[in-house]
């Protein structure tokens, strides 16, 4: 029997061919920690009396979660970290680089690599045929310090999409489209290795949404092969020489084969207070809207921003509704400025946030008052997951965004 994707990457850094179910020592390329997480690895890792390293320069401290620090204590945080980089050599991305998940693709995981962050999303850059998961503090800590972590070898789910999606769906449609179907805990500790003719078509920044969500279906990670895309990325980031394509084989054991075709999915949005809880936009024009917030490590590319800034130029937002607009990174943001999307959004009378995480984690910028209502292309809907457990969220695409944030009400038209 052949090999998965995840079976096969896992297998290089563990030296040994592996399986689904096995517990097994993986070497660890890239270690990664947000200000959320970081002042407790940092904590973790000095218990581990290590007085070095395992290699610095793929050890990342990003400062993007509450970036710029609202509060004293959050500043303090910040320190542990500003701190612990300059005494070990570690690599710091300070506050306005950008979210740690879209920096990471940007400039520092290649196909094949094992990247580990003390962040859920880590999975994100699977999209680049890297296994990329999420672990604890704790864990985390022992990678940097041993550049090895152990773990269970995922079963795999193969996600088939084929066919043309219809004018203004987003891969966004399609990944809430698959929680929907499965359910928030539908793929529990297992990889979601994307392919067919849809994935093959589309671009590197819709492939990073569709990984980065997989871990809303409780997935380890979410894989794709590497492909010409992916080496057009990497020279456009100047890591053309670090492309290598790994493919699954043709008798691998996928534990469940799950096929769609994109040309049925609708705009789908996610309702209030799980993931899962899908509906298309049609059966929600009845609700008014507060806020709309467009950016996030799931939705703040640049090519979410050309999708909005095309439908807002030259309108403005409804009066009874704040947009927030937060792009994923410093490159992002510069971008943006080239092509005059900023002076879009400012026109519209959007209000434009640092690179960095924005609302979505609910510590600043943009937290919700009693009852308030929020659509955001974010990831997560939880109840309180912007700062106000009496707060209401709804996810969706920048498409859908954008749409609702001139109407005042969910909308795609």
């Amino acid at each position: 029997m052949g090999q998965t994707l995840v079976e096969k990457i896992i297998s290089a850094h563990a030296g040994k061919e592996v399986k689904a179910g096995e517990l097994v020592i993986s070497k660890v390329d890239v270690a990664a920690v947000q200000d959320g997480t970081g002042p407790l690895t940092v904590a973790e890792f000095k218990k581990l009396g290590k007085s070095k390293l395992h290699n610095p320069e793929r050890t990342i401290l990003f400062i993007d979660h509450a970036a710029p620090s609202p509060r004293k204590e959050l500043s303090n945080t910040h320190m542990v970290l500003r701190e612990f980089a300059k005494e070990y050599g570690a690599i710091l991305s300070e506050v306005g680089s950008g979210v740690c998940h879209q920096r990471l693709i940007e400039s520092y995981v290649n196909p094949g690599e094992v990247l580990v962050g003390a962040d859920s999303h880590t999975c994100t850059s699977g999209a680049l045929g890297a296994f990329a998961t999420g672990m604890g503090s704790t864990d985390i800590a022992v990678a940097m310090a041993l550049g090895k972590t152990w773990l269970k070898v995922p079963a795999t789910f193969k996600i088939v999409v084929n066919g043309t999606f219809k004018p203004g769906i987003c891969s966004k449609d399609l990944m809430l489209h698959l929680i929907g179907m499965i359910g928030a805990d539908g793929a529990t500790y297992k990889a979601l290795e994307f392919c067919g003719d849809t994935i093959n078509n589309m671009s590197m920044s819709e492939r990073f949404t569709l990984a980065n969500m997989a871990v809303e279906a409780g997935a380890k990670c979410g894989l794709f092969i590497a492909d010409d895309k992916t080496k057009e990325f990497l020279k456009q980031r100047g890591r053309e020489d670090k492309f290598k394509q790994i493919l699954p084989d043709s008798d691998a054991n996928y534990e469940r084969i799950i096929v769609i075709d994109a040309g049925a999915i609708p705009h789908t949005v996610a309702c209030p207070h799980t993931v899962d809880n899908t509906k298309p936009v049609e059966e929600l024009k009845d609700i008014k809207v507060n806020q709309v917030f467009l950016g996030t490590c799931t939705n703040g590319r640049i090519e979410d921003l050309r999708v909005a800034a095309e439908i807002l130029k030259g309108k403005k937002i409804h009066q009874d509704v704040r947009m927030i607009i937060s792009p994923a990174s410093k490159d992002v943001f510069k971008q943006a400025l080239k092509e005059g999307l900023i002076d879009i959004f400012v026109d519209a009378n959007a209000a434009i946030m640092a690179p960095g995480c924005g609302p979505c984690v609910g510590v600043h910028a943009g937290i919700l008052g009693d009852g308030e209502v929020c659509l955001a292309t974010q990831n997560r809907n939880f109840q309180g997951r912007m700062g106000n457990t009496k707060g209401f969220i709804y996810l969706a695409s920048p498409y859908v965004a954008a749409y609702t944030a001139l109407r005042g009400y969910i909308a795609a038209e």
